[in-house]
């Protein structure tokens, strides 16, 4: 109540009762505005107002503005923290936001507080999380926060690419960037190669190679224009896996040597273990030199740093090997090790993983095992059937017919 915003706000603000009621109003009088007793009148409000240096509508309103930034801060800390290290973080996010959800009305801390909300709605698979988002969004086009609302056009892509929808995400992502494009004056550079990854990325993801390459080299040479270079180990990696699924050794050998400069210079682990990673493949899959390929691979497994990043890519390769060498048995072993995580998304990532399928049926094919070689070659087709065109999906249906070349 009126009341108790006044009180709460003048507390805040280490006033006493005299010091708030200066010369216009008395102790008393002030006291039973704030027991709620006594309605001042619009004169009163403005003079309150103006001695707690804030607006009447702030006053008027259930919640203060410092109350919705207090808010805003413990949402922030949560929302950040990983969700390993916090139990239901997405209950405890809706649980702190839920009484201010129809008070989140202007400023940037109620349209973060929506935004924050909306999301944490979605991961507990509320089916109203898009009004949250929709009210998010409109406040930050009316603020032109670009870089906030941006990161909503992704984040609706991204919802429909983890469904493995990627032309609606696509779609998506193209009608949003539009829209801010239209509605903002300037888009700040991080803004724009965050659009321009994510859609390089959903083109990738659809089969449009040409346009993902020409979005990736242009957003490449735009973050070298504008020294950013936060993005850029994502740009070179999405480079190479697109130049190694593309078959363009020219391409995959100047991203593979970016990729490893700046692993090196920023001693990114992640951009050197799938810099090698690739290159392992590459030994594998087009020079056979399968002894080479486990030597490197058994080095980084024994890594832990493998482990906690791509360990089961190196145990995919390492099954590939070995059945590379007719070791049919130890291959199969390696390959049921792995586990497609459900984090795994894009089309090129599943691929990758979905290929051990093919391996396994082959491994099996080999040792004579023709029931378990069927079963595992059609359980490649089948994951790949809904993924564009790769080498992999090509390899995946050429193994199951040459394991069942009589189809049914």
């Amino acid at each position: 109540m009126l009341g108790d915003t006044i009180r709460k706000i003048r507390k805040q603000k280490k006033l006493t009762l005299e010091a708030l009621a200066g010369e216009e109003l008395t102790k008393g009088m002030l006291s039973l505005i704030e027991n709620n007793k006594a309605k001042p009148s619009m004169e009163s409000l403005a003079y309150i107002a103006k001695r707690l240096d804030v607006e009447v509508t702030e006053l008027l309103e259930e919640f203060s503005t410092q109350e919705i930034r207090d808010i805003l801060e413990k949402a922030e800390v949560l929302f950040n923290s990983k969700s390993e290290t916090v139990t239901d973080k997405y209950k405890q996010l809706l649980s702190l936001i839920e009484p201010y959800k129809n008070n989140l009305t202007q400023g940037y801390e109620s349209a973060r507080l929506l935004d924050i909300y909306s999301r944490s709605l979605y991961e507990e698979k509320s089916t109203c999380w898009e009004q949250f988002l929709d009210r998010a969004a409109a406040m930050y086009d009316q603020m032109n926060l670009t870089s906030n609302r941006a990161q909503i056009a992704i984040f609706r892509s991204m919802v429909k690419f983890v469904e493995h929808d990627y032309s609606k995400a696509l779609e998506i992502l193209v009608k949003e960037r539009a829209e801010i494009e239209s509605n903002h004056v300037t888009i700040d550079p991080m803004t724009r190669v965050d659009l321009d990854y994510t859609e390089g990325v959903l083109h990738f993801a659809v089969g449009d190679e040409h346009a993902a390459a020409e979005i990736m080299e242009n957003a490449i040479n735009f973050s070298k224009r504008h020294k950013i270079f936060y993005r850029i180990d994502d740009l070179y990696r999405l480079g190479a896996g697109q130049a190694m699924m593309r078959k363009d050794k020219g391409k995959l050998e100047l991203y593979l040597q970016k990729l490893k400069q700046y692993g090196d210079f920023a001693d990114d682990a992640l951009s050197i273990l799938i810099h090698d990673l690739i290159n392992i493949i590459t030994l594998i899959e087009e020079k056979q030199q399968y002894i080479m390929a486990l030597e490197r691979i058994d080095a980084y497994l024994a890594d832990p740093k493998v482990k906690e990043v791509v360990e089961e890519l190196y145990l995919i390769e390492k099954g590939k090997a070995l059945y590379g060498l007719e070791q049919y048995k130890e291959a199969i072993l390696h390959f049921e090790k792995v586990e497609t995580p459900s984090t795994t998304h894009h089309p090129f990532d599943l691929s990758l993983f979905y290929v051990r399928y093919s391996y396994k049926a082959l491994s099996h094919y080999g040792l004579g095992e023709m029931e378990e070689a069927l079963l595992a070659a059609k359980l490649a087709v089948e994951n790949f059937e809904t993924l564009p065109h790769t080498p992999y999906k090509e390899f995946a249906s050429k193994t199951y017919h040459k394991i069942n070349p009589v189809q049914d």
